[in-house]
C-alpha cells in the first residue's frame, strides 16, 4: 500500500526534527535556506525604508543583494534536492526554522541601525554556513559544501559592502560573535 500525501509529510516532519537535534548537513541547509528566505523580505524593508544619501546610493546594491539571496536560494534548494534532503517550503516552516528576527518597527529605525541590523544577519548566516561546511564535508555531500563555502565568501563580502557604506571596519559590531566561535 502506497504511503498518502499526509502520511510522506508526516515522515518528513520527523525526520527533519530528528536531524536537528543531531545536527547533519541537511538540518544546517535547512535553517540557511529558511535565513535566505526571511532575509529577502528583509532587505526589501530596508531597501524601501532608508532615509538620507546612503539610501540613494545603497538602494541598487540592496536590489542586488535581493536578486542574488534569490539565486542562491534556488541553487542550494537544487543542491539539498539532488543529495535526497528535504528542504523548508512553506512560511511555518521559514518561521521555524529561521534564526533571523523580523520586526516591523524596524522600517523607522535609523539608517545605521537598519543596515547593522543586516550585517548581524550576514554573520548570523556565516554560523550556520561554517557548520553546514563541516558537515557536509563530514558527510561527502561535496556539492553542498562548495556551494556553502562559496555562499560565506559572499555573505564575507556583502557584510564589507555594508560596513564600508556605514563607514566601518569590517569586523566593526561583530566583535561579540568572534569571541562566541573561540
Amino acid at each position: 500500500m502506497s504511503e498518502t500525501a499526509a502520511e510522506k509529510y508526516q515522515a518528513e516532519l520527523t525526520q527533519s526534527d530528528q536531524d536537528h537535534h543531531t545536527p547533519t548537513a541537511g538540518a544546517m541547509t535547512g535553517h540557511i535556506i529558511a535565513n535566505l528566505a526571511i532575509h529577502q523580505t528583509k532587505l526589501r524593508q530596508a531597501a524601501g525604508y532608508l532615509k538620507g544619501c546612503k539610501a540613494i546610493l545603497l538602494h541598487e546594491t540592496l536590489q542586488t543583494m535581493i536578486a542574488e539571496e534569490v539565486q542562491k536560494l534556488d541553487v542550494i534548494n537544487k543542491l539539498m534536492l539532488d543529495e535526497g534532503e528535504v528542504i523548508p517550503t512553506t512560511t511555518a516552516e521559514y518561521q521555524k526554522y529561521t534564526m533571523l528576527e523580523e520586526s516591523g518597527q524596524l522600517k523607522y529605525e535609523p539608517t545605521e541601525t537598519i543596515l547593522q541590523t543586516i550585517v548581524q544577519d550576514f554573520a548570523t548566516q556565516r554560523l550556520f554556513v561554517t557548520r553546514g561546511i563541516a558537515l557536509a564535508e563530514k558527510e561527502q555531500k561535496f556539492g553542498l559544501e562548495l556551494f556553502l563555502k562559496e555562499f560565506d565568501t559572499w555573505c564575507k563580502h556583502q557584510i564589507f559592502l555594508i560596513q564600508t557604506a556605514l563607514g566601518r571596519e569590517v569586523g566593526a559590531g561583530l566583535e561579540e560573535d568572534e569571541d562566541d566561535e573561540d
